[in-house]
């Protein structure tokens, strides 16, 4: 069944307006009509087995059918910094992260990062970005919609370290392997760091470490700006019993 998320306020007793975009959507992709069946979100946790009762100009009622929780988050939080690479590098990593299970993503600019983005720009980019996380929940069928903060200063990012258990720092010049960093046990709230085209500075991995970070490498292999965070993810998720893997 197709899927949408929803606002929590659009929810009431047994009804539920769809409005924005999705409208659209509903009425002239979908071309859905009273008695179709569809599945609403309400973005934490909980999904709608719903039926359209109307399609009018600018919302979608719907009937609840069934309420049920929503199986397609993982119970390890990865939240993915990554340096911003050229081009549409970045709608790469926002959309297969969400489709891996990513939490939340911080694009940052470190020394390297050739992307500079000013504030109008910004703001302009984060729009599409959540656009794009927002389509690839959907069709993932996540229970949330991964948040994309606008892009933080290097000095901005080292502050966030100690918001979670642990932050994993990738570092081609050292570090323990992934494997060995991810029999820890300290991984609920976990941060992912990988760095631009360039990599990172002798600086940047100093300050990374007194902020806290662990840092790690995936072996010999250089892998690309927009290929280190989903292979970390990937690792994270399977070692931790998500994508078909066993706990570690």
């Amino acid at each position: 069944m197709q899927r949408y998320f929803v606002d929590p306020n659009a929810i009431v007793a047994d009804r539920i307006t769809i409005r924005g975009d999705d409208v659209h959507h509903i009425k002239n992709v979908m071309r859905m009509t009273a008695g179709d069946p569809l599945v609403c979100c309400d973005g934490q946790g909980t999904d709608y087995v719903a039926e359209v009762v109307s399609v009018a100009e600018g919302e979608v009622l719907c009937q609840i059918k069934e309420e049920t929780p929503s199986r397609g988050e993982p119970d390890v939080c990865v939240t993915i910094a990554f340096s911003l690479p050229k081009g549409d590098k970045p709608e790469w990593v926002l959309q297969k992260g969400t489709e891996l299970g990513a939490h939340s993503f911080l694009p940052f600019t470190s020394v390297r990062t050739v992307v500079k983005l000013n504030q109008k720009k910004a703001v302009k980019k984060q729009a599409r970005w959540q656009r794009i996380t927002k389509e690839a929940a959907e069709q993932s069928q996540r229970g949330m919609i991964p948040q994309v903060e606008l892009p933080l200063t290097w000095k901005e990012l080292l502050a966030r370290f100690s918001s979670y258990d642990k932050v994993l720092f990738a570092y081609e010049k050292g570090g323990r392997p992934l494997g060995q960093v991810l029999e820890d046990e300290d991984r609920q709230r976990l941060l992912v760091v990988t760095g631009p085209e360039g990599g990172f500075s002798e600086k940047e991995a100093e300050d990374a470490v007194a902020s806290g970070a662990v840092p790690t490498h995936l072996g010999p292999r250089i892998l690309r700006a927009e290929t280190a965070p989903l292979a970390i993810l990937a690792s994270i998720l399977y070692s931790s019993g998500e994508l078909g893997g066993e706990p570690l």
